[in-house]
């Protein structure tokens, strides 16, 4: 099935929490987008073995997204050339336009593995030839696909970016994304006392203070970005 937009993330949640109301805008605007857990988030915090994985196809179910678990394992999830490779076929049989994924991560090796995976997933997936590279068989039966656009949101685990691309007013979506936060009980524990989702929306409500608008999700680019002209651009606060 093919995508319009592709989420790479480490673990279920990971893509709600750094752009869920990006998502959530992107498919009420009639684009598919697929979400890609590198693995199922086994072993979750405060709940049983299945309990993550269901949580998370609940929460894509209230974004409109679809979803799948690779097998990676939580805590060890390694940029490798499988992985790699695992990433440009999902790329090559889904061709999404866009695709999204972790960047400038430290703090958790989970997310800063992600980054240089899937860049090197992408420029892989446009590469030919695959028959003639030893190790390169399970891309060799698929067709070549270029995405248009590789995009990095926040992680929210780091510090609040001072320096990015773009940023997406997220204020009308933003209670979906809340609802679909709300899922994982497993990881967030709000009736104990626990303030990460706090912390998290903190984070898109200053964001959104920075363009006058009550919530925004940030992103960079490896890459220039390059507009037909300058009027897609919202008003700026201070123009």
């Amino acid at each position: 099935m093919a995508y319009d937009l592709m989420v790479v993330a480490a673990h279920p949640d990971d893509a709600e929490v750094q752009m869920g109301g990006t998502l959530a805008k992107l498919i009420r605007a009639g684009k598919r987008a697929l979400i890609v857990d590198m693995c199922d988030g086994e072993p979750a915090e405060f709940a049983e073995p299945g309990v993550r994985r269901q949580q998370a196809i609940n929460a894509a179910k209230i974004i409109g997204a679809d979803r799948i678990f690779l097998d990676q394992r939580d805590r060890f999830i390694t940029d490798s050339i499988p992985a790699r490779l695992m990433i440009a076929q999902l790329i090559r049989t889904h061709r999404p336009e866009m695709v999204f994924a972790t960047t400038d991560a430290c703090v958790h090796p989970d997310h800063a593995a992600i980054g240089p995976m899937v860049d090197a997933g992408v420029f892989y997936a446009r590469l030919k030839q695959w028959d003639r590279v030893s190790g390169g068989e399970s891309l060799a039966g698929t067709e070549p696909w270029i995405v248009k656009r590789l995009f990095f949101p926040h992680c929210k685990m780091e510090p609040a970016w001072g320096d990015f691309a773009f940023a997406v007013d997220v204020s009308g979506t933003y209670e979906i994304k809340k609802n679909a936060l709300a899922e994982y009980s497993s990881i967030f524990q709000v009736d104990k006392g626990d303030q990460l989702l706090e912390l998290y929306e903190a984070e898109d409500q200053h964001m959104g203070r920075l363009f006058g608008v009550r919530y925004a999700e940030v992103f960079k680019s490896h890459s220039p970005l390059l507009v037909n002209d300058p009027s897609v651009f919202l008003p700026g606060l201070h123009a």
